[in-house]
């Protein structure tokens, strides 16, 4: 006789634990003045990508036709993946978001959408695949520092589950990597 087990129900409550793990771990950090600050700043600036069309404006000023060519097609490959991640895969998955704090230490936008995968965290992950192509080394390593910060904030701020952030990480992950073999920065006007 076959056991009686449902794989998608070990998955799913291994994926609620790991969520409640993370959510335990951040809530040493909420609360506190700092972390509650810059984690609900990075919440509000990565509200429809504003961050990362800043950054790739400012690399684009100072950083010659290739910086340029790259806030094009930074600009259109942030639109699609919100495209993609907005109105097609939230509306697939349908996940709850987390339960909302009473009250919140900082003003944070309420999302409309469903909570899989996280929208902040995906196209923080696309914007330091494509940012991080143009810029020295430690620039890239800001970016993806800063692209953290974004990612992780939607957790400490609960509008996100843990799970939620690394399917967005995953997302914009293939999203920026299939950008760059798309539309190599030498093939852009």
């Amino acid at each position: 006789m076959l056991p009686n087990t449902c794989p998608t129900a070990d998955l799913s409550s291994e994926i609620d634990r790991l969520d409640a793990r993370v959510d335990a771990f951040f809530d040493h950090l909420r609360g506190r003045p700092w972390a509650d600050r810059m984690f609900y700043t990075a919440s509000q600036v990565g509200d429809y990508s504003l961050i990362w069309h800043l950054f790739a404006a400012t690399v684009a000023l100072f950083g010659g036709r290739r910086a340029g060519r790259n806030l094009l097609r930074s600009s259109l490959v942030l639109g699609l993946e919100s495209a993609l991640v907005n109105w097609l895969l939230k509306s697939k998955f349908a996940r709850v978001r987390p339960l909302e704090p009473e009250e919140r230490p900082h003003y944070l936008r309420q999302p409309l959408t469903s909570s899989f995968p996280s929208g902040h965290a995906s196209s923080a992950a696309v914007a330091a695949t494509l940012l991080a192509e143009v810029g020295p080394r430690p620039w890239r390593c800001l970016l993806r520092a800063i692209a953290a910060v974004v990612a992780l904030s939607r957790i400490h701020v609960r509008i996100h589950h843990a799970s939620d952030v690394i399917g967005g990480v995953a997302v914009g992950l293939v999203v920026g990597k299939l950008a760059r073999q798309l539309w190599p920065l030498r093939d852009l006007p």
